[in-house]
This record gives structure tokens, C-alpha cells and sequence, in this order.
């Protein structure tokens, strides 16, 4: 019987101990990786646009975006004058740990249609942890290094399910919007820890800026 209880004891320190190491992976470690991955990606982008002359950029015809490189950066000043990701092609779960990706199905950035873009809510550096504080009037704003793209929350937080992927068409059906127009859609899990369900904001292009005239006034104020 002392045999018995001792392997049993011993079985679950141990199982304590993987959910402790585990725990702290989810909390610590992918959040390490996924700060270092995007600090790695957008400085590929801000060299990349280095090299390229910001003049002839409105001449220029945009490459297609590729599966899992960097595609524009975004700030959300609501959630810090630090918050800063880049935004990735694709939304598979390796592209989810290098920052945020854009439904590839989607319309580019600042095109007319819809730009979805979707951000873990937990783990992998936290991105949109403070997703539920956003609220219409927020500026959403994105650099693919010639231009600002400033948008603005029409609506949202809403809460849906997986499944409705109606959030992401080129005219969301909840969204409030009544016709063509060109919009951005941010999604992440919810509940905080959990993927039952979807929040989704709407927002719509409120301003654009060529980079050569400085940062816009949202990123400042």
C-alpha cells in the first residue's frame, strides 16, 4: 500500500510540475519567441521599404502578397503609444506567431472591399489581450511604408462564433455598413483564455498620408 501511495504521490508532483512548465510556456515563453519574430519582421519591412524609393511608390503596382511575409504595420493607439505589430499574409498558426494576419481572401490594404486582419488574444505575445476595450471612434492605423492608412471603429466589440465567417466579407452583414466602401475588420478569440467565440471590430478608411509628409496626427495625439 506505501508503494502504491508513493507512485501515486510521485505521479502527481509530476503532473503538477508539466502544468506549471506548461502554464509558463503559454505565459512566458511564446511570448518571448513572439516578440523576437516580430521585432524580426517588421525590420525586414522597415529595410525592405528603405530600399525602395518612397517617390515612385504611387507608380508602382503592388506585389501580391506571399503567405507569411510582413505586409504593412499597425498601431492601435487605445492599446498603448507602445503597441505596435506587423501585419502578416495569412492566418495560419505559424503566421499567428510572428504578429497579425490578414484573411487572405480579403482586400488589400486600402483597397475598396474588406481588409480583415485576425490577432491571438493569449499567448503568443498577447497582441489584442485588450481587444475589449476597443470602441468606435479608435483609430486603427497601418504603414506599408509609402502610405497611412488611418481607419476608424464604426463598430464593435461584437461577439460571434467561429463559424461566422460572414465578419470578414467584403460588406459585413452586422457591420452597419450599407454599401461598398473600403473597411478593416479586426478578429480575436474570446473568452480571454479561451476560442468558443470571436470579437470583431469594424472600422472604416478615414484618412490616407504618403510617409513622406510625417506620422498622422491619430499616432500623435
Amino acid at each position: 500500500m506505501r508503494l502504491v501511495v508513493r507512485t501515486l504521490s510521485e505521479l502527481c508532483i509530476t503532473a503538477g510540475a508539466l502544468v506549471v512548465l506548461f502554464v509558463a510556456y503559454l505565459l512566458y515563453w511564446t511570448g518571448v519567441q513572439a516578440d523576437s519574430a516580430s521585432a524580426a519582421q517588421i525590420d525586414t519591412l522597415q529595410r525592405e521599404w528603405a530600399d525602395t524609393p518612397v517617390a515612385a511608390a504611387p507608380a508602382r503596382v503592388p506585389a501580391p502578397y506571399v503567405t507569411g511575409k510582413g505586409i504593412a504595420v499597425m498601431y492601435v493607439p487605445r492599446l498603448g503609444r507602445d503597441w505596435k505589430w506587423p501585419v502578416l499574409e495569412g492566418t495560419g498558426p505559424d503566421v499567428l506567431k510572428q504578429g497579425l494576419g490578414h484573411y487572405a481572401r480579403t482586400a488589400p490594404l486600402g483597397g475598396t472591399g474588406n481588409f480583415a486582419v485576425a490577432g491571438h488574444r493569449r499567448t503568443h505575445g498577447d497582441p489584442f489581450k485588450d481587444f475589449p476595450r476597443l470602441r468606435p471612434g479608435d483609430a486603427v492605423v497601418l504603414t506599408d511604408g509609402t502610405t497611412w492608412f488611418t481607419y476608424r471603429i464604426d463598430r464593435g466589440p461584437y461577439r460571434t462564433v467561429p463559424a461566422d465567417t460572414a465578419v470578414v466579407d467584403p460588406v459585413p452583414r452586422k457591420s452597419g455598413f450599407d454599401g461598398p466602401g473600403r473597411y478593416l475588420t479586426l478578429t480575436t478569440c474570446d473568452p480571454e483564455w479561451g476560442s468558443s467565440h470571436r470579437l470583431i471590430v469594424w472600422a472604416h478608411l478615414d484618412a490616407t498620408r504618403p510617409v513622406t509628409d510625417g506620422r498622422p496626427q491619430a499616432l500623435d495625439s
